[in-house]
């Protein structure tokens, strides 16, 4: 191909901003779909977290064997085959005639968001104009969100109108994939500073310089997913109850909230320092913990939404600060394993608190299941406000 049918870097800056809210849009695709899939195939709270939690293990065992795999064969072919993987499990999620079909799919999604997520966050930077690197992580953030408003809204319209509800929205999305990926296949071809053939399989890792950064970040972006963990495995449910309606665009609406908040907040908290974000957002999320609880307790959707607006400006700004953060100290040629070593460790503690929250709400209900996962969240969020406090001072960061 040649140079001439390359995007250039300003259209590859926004294709790896699509690829970043593919990842999004990709996890939360069946979160409208679970309580259908309970009613047609009679499933248990433990089942229908089991299928958000598959994801997260699988990104997590593939970040264990490839987290660093972009540095080798360059951020563009490494997202072509995490497009690819994603396509095949929504496409999965597209024909699926029972449970075995969507685990299935969750597994093939779980690989296409491991290869690509730190692929394209990584390239967002690359393609951002000197300088900007707050631009980049801005952009990140936002496009989370609007793939995960996608998810939401548009998920929520198909399975409420179109045919087909358990399938359409997995049809649609696999189209968008597809010119994704035609999209994605015209980036920049590029030189990796590393040979293919020295790549062996191995972890994710941090040079020794970057750690007392990583664990400022780590522990954001951890407590940001596991956030997202929460609202995404057991949220749609919640909506249902508080808002008492079966149209699922009216609940996904709702649930719509928490991502259009995630972008305004990722927009508002872009004059932010790294470590100032990380502090306002473990606020919000503090507060939005204990909203959401006393909501579940008192079946209130407005106070619902206010729980839903909080978390979803504490979600927004702990992932910008602590993405911001790393990209900030991560030279280039280690930007992929590094990144994938924070993504590593947010995945781990999501698809473990989804899959402990689907076991407690089996077990002991709702009501309950929320009550101590608010806590446990709001415990996190202060831990990470701790600990960017603690290294944050003794490294004499600035906080505006």
């Amino acid at each position: 191909m040649a140079a001439n049918r390359e995007l250039s870097r300003s259209a590859s800056f926004w294709v790896a901003a699509a690829v970043v809210a593919h990842t999004l849009w990709t996890s939360a695709a069946p979160a409208m779909s679970y309580r259908l899939y309970a009613l047609e195939w009679h499933l248990t709270p433990t089942v229908t977290t089991g299928i958000f939690a598959v994801y997260p293990i699988v990104v997590v065992a593939v970040l264990i064997l490839f987290g660093d795999i972009s540095d080798y064969i360059g951020r563009r072919v490494t997202m072509l085959l995490g497009l690819a993987a994603s396509l095949i499990g929504v496409v999965m999620f597209a024909i699926a005639l029972n449970i075995g079909w969507v685990f299935i799919g969750r597994v093939f999604m779980g690989i296409g968001v491991g290869l690509s997520a730190s692929a394209a966050a990584a390239a967002i930077v690359e393609y951002s104009p000197e300088g900007h690197s707050k631009k980049a992580s801005t952009v990140t953030t936002f496009a989370q969100a609007v793939g995960l408003a996608s998810a939401m809204l548009l998920g929520g319209a198909l399975i409420q109108y179109a045919p087909y509800p358990l399938h359409m929205n997995f049809w649609i999305l696999s189209a968008v994939l597809a010119i994704l990926l035609t999209a994605t296949y015209f980036l920049p071809r590029g030189n990796t500073d590393k040979a293919i053939s020295t790549w062996r399989p191995k972890g994710p890792s941090v040079p020794k310089t970057l750690r007392k950064d990583f664990v400022v970040s780590v522990t954001a972006v951890t407590s940001a997913y596991s956030l997202g963990a929460l609202i995404l495995s057991l949220g749609g449910q919640i909506a249902h109850d508080l808002v008492g309606s079966s149209n699922t665009l009216i609940n996904g609406a709702v649930m719509a909230v928490f991502a259009i908040v995630v972008g305004v907040a990722a927009i508002g908290g872009k004059s932010l320092s790294s470590i100032k974000a990380i502090r306002v957002g473990g606020f919000f999320t503090m507060i939005g913990m204990g909203v959401m609880a006393m909501a579940v307790s008192f079946h209130a959707l407005p106070i619902f939404l206010l729980a839903i607006a909080a978390s979803g400006a504490g979600y927004s700004l702990m992932f910008l600060g602590g993405l911001r953060l790393i990209n900030e100290v991560a030279p280039a040629h280690h930007r992929g394993a590094t990144v994938s070593a924070v993504y590593f460790v947010a995945y781990l503690f999501q698809g473990s608190i989804a899959f402990l929250l689907g076991l407690t709400a089996t077990r002991y209900g709702l009501e309950f299941a929320i009550d101590v996962g608010s806590f446990s969240l709001a415990a996190l969020s202060g831990i990470a406000i701790l600990i960017s406090i603690r290294i944050g001072s003794n490294k004499g960061i600035k906080l505006i």
